[in-house]
């Protein structure tokens, strides 16, 4: 059994890294939120112990070493993406391995550092990279590997997640702090195109605003027309019908990558892979990283190949 600590606690996403904690077997001997909404963790560990402020998360980590010779193994880190950063750090010097959500960081040199960093101890970061393990990418990826196809995919990528006036006003309205849409909704995907078709070679911004974005993206092994989009708007009349608030597709030459399901238990699957040594590293999130920089700091231009929800 090994020990746990969450940072972020309180957010959207950490009851899927309490599932995981609790699915695997460990234990989760402390957590961290500034804000006290966690009445979650009495469905997964009742009897950890809970703080709103990081001095005192810190001092009780430190005491449990010294004092009780009890190891903290790992960290998983849910704060807002700006953060990300300065937790890790926390984890490596408190002898943790860090897990973190995406994306990892905001830009590429804080890779570099963080690099740095885990180079001087025996300590490792592993990156939350889920998509990676699902059950349809890798099928995907498997198909690409055996056609051998000489010419480039052609692909268009489209993901619509409705967000309400709240997102605006919270710290993922604020593109300093989240990066922005390109960034917080669509990294996830970047990685998964730049892991299954190659590096990125060409990079195109057609629209780039607050709820939406566009562009092209050519990487080694396929030409990519994406579109992301926070705005309910966007969403058809027949999406809209069915009571979805969601819509999410990858159209592979034609053929569409079926991807629906199977997202419940990612998040287990990940803690799987890093507790077995097989977690996603510093270097293996670097591309996604790479590419969503890229984005936010391209020039918009008008002319390209657009995408189809773009031209509409």
């Amino acid at each position: 059994m090994k020990n746990f600590a969450v940072i972020g606690v309180a957010g959207y996403i950490a009851e899927r890294h309490l599932r995981a904690i609790k699915d695997t077997g460990n234990n989760l001997v402390a957590s961290l939120d500034k804000n006290d909404s966690v009445g979650i963790l009495d469905s997964y560990f009742p009897k950890s112990n809970f703080f709103v402020e990081f001095e005192r998360f810190d001092r009780y980590i430190e005491r449990l070493k010294r004092q009780e010779n009890v190891q903290l193994d790992y960290v998983s880190v849910c704060t807002p993406n700006y953060l990300h950063d300065s937790h890790i750090r926390m984890a490596l010097r408190r002898g943790a391995d860090a897990i973190c959500e995406k994306p990892l960081v905001l830009n590429p040199w804080n890779i570099d550092a963080l690099e740095a960093i885990e180079a001087e101890g025996e300590n490792s970061i592993n990156a939350v990279l889920q998509l990676r393990l699902h059950s349809s990418v890798i099928a995907l990826k498997n198909k690409i590997i055996n056609q051998k196809k000489t010419s480039k995919y052609e692909i268009d990528l489209t993901y619509i997640t409705s967000r309400g006036n709240w997102y605006g006003i919270s710290w993922k309205g604020d593109e300093s702090k989240s990066g922005g849409i390109i960034t917080n909704i669509g990294i996830h995907f970047f990685d998964m195109l730049t892991w299954i078709f190659g590096k990125e070679q060409e990079s195109h911004v057609y629209l780039r605003e607050f709820n939406k974005a566009s562009g092209y993206l050519e990487l080694e092994n396929a030409r990519v027309r994406w579109f992301l989009s926070i705005d309910e708007g966007d969403l058809s009349n027949e999406i809209i019908t069915t009571g979805k608030r969601t819509y999410r597709s990858i159209v592979v030459d034609g053929e569409e990558l079926e991807f629906s399901d199977g997202f419940t238990d990612l998040h287990t699957k990940t803690y799987q892979e890093i507790l077995r040594g097989r977690g996603f590293s510093l270097q293996e999130a670097r591309a996604s990283i790479e590419t969503v920089y890229n984005i936010r700091n391209t020039k918009i231009i008008n002319k390209g190949f657009k995408h189809p929800y773009l031209c509409k």
